[in-house]
């Protein structure tokens, strides 16, 4: 009981007592360092299957990567709809509604990960088809699906649910060391696996190191909540694995428009990928190795806004609105700068980070293209980003899918096709640009609105206090 009053003590000091800055950054930098090294290992792969100066490999690694995307739609279902469902009844001190929703988010993504696995498997020859694999890429392709979803969704999906379930008690350095401690693994196994003075596996061994380091991380998670089993909010216990309609609705207003949004990123990627097909293997290669770079401060900021969710979902349901103003407002000046910075160097030093994963003129070329496009849109990313968790974080599911759908569906895939149309290939690398300058001026709108039903909530409590 010692052991839980101190968990206790110190949770409310860091959600409702330390200055807002160092709240935020205490939350935010260990969730940011995890995306970093998550970012490191998926260049690994990138990287290392390079190195072998095959465009098929290199095509196959890429032209996988909209099914390992689509493993976020779990992870977000679950881990971002338990994550703020658990944040908000910690603001409440409803410990029970803590313990079951970490509970159905957990079992809820183990059943979906073992069907998503046996579903790959089963269909696996036409989904390679329509993620753009040809006679030959196919292979590559295949390979490298076998051990990363084939025999790795259940792995690879539990170790983010569990990283998303500390996470969401404040614990956000132990989260983020189960993530890094499966991708620093990963990046030292890659090249045992890929390299031909390795095991030479080629991109199906960049998939196996993937699989290993992910059960690696899954055990870190099960080790940590067995040792903090008495202090612990987490709770994995079978028995308190319920279909509630408080906890299933709770979860779910604010897990499916997080899945949605990402099932529909995967979306863009395959048109995106299927559009680059047409140009050649050289193309389909260099497009993804612009969007694996472009990704490293894409993660920086969708960790800065993991990070502030549950400072922001705890301070929201607990009323103090002012405290959670000047938490989102200190993350965007800070998200925003870091951002602007990540543009100029993607788009100024696009060639030389190009090159760094393959030494082929015509893959150099088109990558410094698409890479200079791509980063034209980050510092606008930023400020989405921040809005969207905000919404995540009070449970505000209408206002996040609203945001996913305007970003794919309405701006983002018409602009693929029509900027492919007028600018063939070059012109896709500009649509994300065209979608987040719009979403950054509704996201601004939104929140103004947010801020502004805040202060109306407490003045109307202020009044009943005084009454």
């Amino acid at each position: 009981m010692e052991g839980v009053g101190k968990m206790e003590q110190s949770r409310l000091a860091l959600f409702e007592e330390r200055p807002v800055p160092s709240a935020v950054m205490t939350l935010s930098v260990p969730t940011i360092l995890s995306s970093l090294v998550m970012v490191l290992y998926n260049l690994a792969d990138t990287l290392f299957v390079g190195m072998l100066n095959d465009p098929v490999q290199s095509a196959g690694v890429a032209l996988a990567a909209p099914l390992l995307l689509a493993f976020n739609a779990i992870n977000n279902l679950f881990g971002i709809g338990s994550s703020s469902m658990m944040s908000r009844a910690l603001g409440l001190k409803d410990q029970d509604t803590v313990a079951r929703s970490s509970a159905f988010g957990f079992y809820c993504s183990l059943i979906c990960a073992v069907l998503f696995s046996v579903g790959y498997t089963l269909a696996a020859a036409p989904l390679l088809g329509v993620l753009g694999a040809d006679a030959t890429t196919f292979q590559a392709t295949a390979d490298y699906l076998f051990w990363t979803v084939t025999c790795g969704a259940p792995p690879a999906i539990l170790n983010v649910i569990m990283a998303y379930l500390v996470r969401a008690e404040g614990s956000t350095m132990h989260a983020s060391i189960g993530t890094m401690s499966g991708c620093l693994l990963n990046i030292v196994l890659d090249p045992v696996f890929i390299m031909p003075w390795g095991f030479g596996m080629g991109a199906a061994g960049a998939g196996f190191a993937t699989f290993l380091s992910n059960c690696v991380a899954c055990l870190y998670f099960f080790v940590l909540l067995y040792l903090r089993r008495h202090t612990t909010s987490v709770c994995i216990d079978p028995r308190k694995f319920c279909f509630r309609r408080p906890i299933v609705v709770g979860v779910l207003q604010v897990g499916i428009p997080a899945s949605i949004q990402n099932l529909l990123n995967v979306t863009g990627m395959t048109l995106l990928n299927n559009f680059a097909s047409a140009f050649g293997a050289d193309a389909v290669a260099a497009m993804g190795i612009a969007q694996k770079i472009y990704q490293v401060p894409w993660n920086i900021s969708s960790g800065f806004s993991q990070g502030v969710q549950p400072l922001v979902g705890y301070n929201y349901a607990s009323g103090n609105g002012q405290r959670m103003r000047r938490a989102v407002l200190f993350s965007i000046k800070v998200s925003g700068a870091f951002m602007v910075l990540a543009a100029i160097f993607c788009h100024q030093s696009a060639g030389w980070l190009i090159s760094m994963f393959m030494e082929n003129e015509s893959i150099v070329a088109y990558g410094t293209r698409f890479l200079q496009g791509f980063s034209l849109g980050l510092p606008f990313l930023g400020i989405d980003f921040l809005a969207v968790g905000v919404f995540q974080a009070c449970g505000l599911g209408k206002n996040a899918l609203i945001f996913a759908i305007m970003r794919k569906i309405v701006l983002e895939i018409p602009a693929l096709c029509i900027l492919n149309y007028l600018f063939p290939l070059y012109g896709l690398a500009y649509a994300q640009l065209v979608a987040e300058v719009v979403l950054c001026i509704a996201a601004v709108v939104v929140l103004r609105r947010l801020f502004r039903s805040l202060d109306h909530r407490e003045a109307r409590a202020a009044l009943q206090d005084n009454a």
